[in-house]
């Protein structure tokens, strides 16, 4: 049995979900399968961040994630059963975001809400399917799959590998995971706790030689736990139970509590990872397939959801004949120079925040308790949130950013800043999958491209807005202006109103595609 579609989507966790979701929002054909049964029942990545929330709202599903959610309110750090300080997240991303907090949503409920999303929109996953082989040329893709002993054979334009940290297309395309692994062995357990502790609050607990990290989830008595095993070297292959590590949970939280029962628990080791290359001729790789990193700052779920919206519309305007297929290369240089960024930085705050050196306690003992201090202020707020959030990544070194016009305070690359015009979230008018272009006007520039831009179809929307002060504030800009966004709502160009500049990147997009048209 053969099956043709566009797009195979191997892995069926939150990347190759949030990537379906994506391709139906363009009418792209898509089969999507994965070796599991079904979505996950298990917790495993906890945090959702504002960006993917803001990606999710896209879709209708924001609201859901945040009312099935618990959002964290501030995290006390605790030494020797005492709190040392406070981080103060209240509207940590006040004037950044519609979702200026940080939202508890473990994994397996993104899982269940975009896998809900796929069945209303008549779609499925292929599940206990796993891929026996992988062909590709230069005109598609072809495997062939086995589901319960029966073989099927499934031709495409482009394969998506969200399969995971043993990701089987990583292997099948011959890329290097390259990067290292910490020696030291690592705790998660989900419990039940009768604890009179604040389920508002991320609780940080430090000993001389280990941590633990305690979230609240949303069901009443629902805890995570995180923490690391110092006197458990890489030798040991046996498994670890809860009931092992009790006695140092009890020590670093010193605090009345009863575990009434142990839901989940694992031990592991930390990987920093990431593929040499995020793409070989018509496959992609996306997710922990594509790069796995310490669990700092929870980004590990979030970013494989970006890489998914990153690559959807890319590969739909290629599908669609809009653009050239050189676009695609732009995935894997965007999404890999991120990974890299990531990478470095998770490792560096794990380290700090889990090392057993001189100077990684005198940072969680001194350091931290100050920063308590600092984060109330709302400018250390400003800088915190778009990191961790992930509304602060960029595509400045982008090949799709284009600098010429550059004059405004926001640059190209960056992501589209959050505003309200006439009280309503600017995003609202940007959910439609397709090229934004915004002109801000002041009253006085008259010049209307809407006509103008008729030749690029459906795939550019133009709105006009008044030049607020607040947009004034934003952009550094006081006179009429225009803002060209990306499907993802990254800024492709901005500047004066010019449709000469306009044009000129479009060729660029559509490339060859364009020439071939005009011959």
């Amino acid at each position: 049995m053969t099956t043709k579609t566009d797009v195979i989507i191997v892995g069926a966790g939150p990347t190759g979900l949030s990537l379906a979701v994506q391709l139906i929002r363009y009418n792209i054909p898509f089969v999507i399968f994965d070796r599991q049964e079904t979505i996950t029942d298990l917790s495993k990545a906890l945090v959702v961040h504002a960006r993917t929330l803001e990606i999710y709202e896209q879709v209708g599903l924001a609201q859901k994630a945040v009312e099935g959610g618990q959002i964290l309110q501030k995290s006390d750090l605790i030494s020797g059963g005492k709190v040392r300080g406070s981080l103060d997240f209240t509207d940590v991303g006040t004037q950044l975001s519609a979702f200026p907090f940080f939202l508890i949503f473990e994994q397996s409920k993104n899982e269940r809400l975009l896998y809900d999303y796929l069945q209303h929109h008549g779609k499925d996953v292929l599940w206990q399917t796993e891929m026996e082989s992988l062909k590709q040329d230069a005109n598609g893709v072809t495997v062939v799959t086995t589901t319960n002993g029966e073989t099927q054979t499934i031709e495409a334009k482009y394969l998506v590998g969200c399969d995971g940290a043993s990701s089987p297309t990583r292997h099948f395309l011959n890329l290097a995971f390259e990067g290292s692994t910490n020696p030291r062995r690592f705790y998660v357990a989900d419990v039940e706790l009768d604890y009179q502790g604040d389920r508002t609050s991320m609780d940080l607990c430090f000993g001389h030689n280990s941590f633990m990290l305690m979230l609240p989830m949303q069901e009443e008595k629902q805890w995570r736990f995180i923490g690391n095993l110092p006197e458990y070297n890489e030798q040991r292959s046996d498994e670890i139970t809860y009931r092992e590590i009790e006695a140092k949970v009890r020590e670093l939280i010193q605090r009345p509590l009863t575990v009434e029962n142990v839901n989940w628990f694992s031990s592991y080791k930390v990987h920093t990872r990431h593929a040499r290359q995020f793409s070989v001729g018509r496959c992609f790789l996306a997710g922990d397939a594509a790069h796995v990193h310490t669990p700092a700052g929870g980004q590990g779920m979030n970013t494989g959801i970006q890489d998914a919206y990153n690559l959807a519309w890319k590969i739909a305007m290629v599908l669609r004949g809009n653009a050239d297929s050189s676009l695609l290369e732009s995935y894997n240089e965007e999404r890999l120079a991120n990974a890299k960024r990531l990478l470095q930085t998770t490792d560096t705050a794990f380290a700090a925040m889990t090392g057993s050196q001189w100077y990684s306690r005198f940072f969680r003992d001194k350091i931290m308790p100050s920063l308590a201090i600092v984060t109330g202020f709302d400018k250390t707020k400003e800088i915190i949130f778009p990191i961790i959030s992930q509304i602060g990544i960029n595509y400045h070194d982008s090949s799709l950013s284009d600098h010429h016009g550059d004059r405004n305070t926001v640059k190209a690359g960056d992501r589209m800043p959050y505003f309200l015009q006439n009280g309503e979230n600017i995003y609202h008018k940007l959910k439609t999958p397709k090229f934004h272009l915004l002109v801000f006007s002041d009253g006085c520039d008259r010049h209307d491209l809407r006509s103008e831009v008729a030749e690029y179809g459906d795939w550019i929307d133009v709105r006009v807005i008044p030049l607020t002060p607040q947009v004034v504030e934003i952009f550094g800009v006081d006179k009429s202006f225009m803002v060209l966004l990306r499907p993802d709502n990254y800024i492709a160009l901005s500047g004066n109103i010019c449709l000469k500049n306009l044009q000129a990147y479009f060729e660029r997009v559509r490339g060859d595609r364009l020439k071939a048209s005009q011959k």
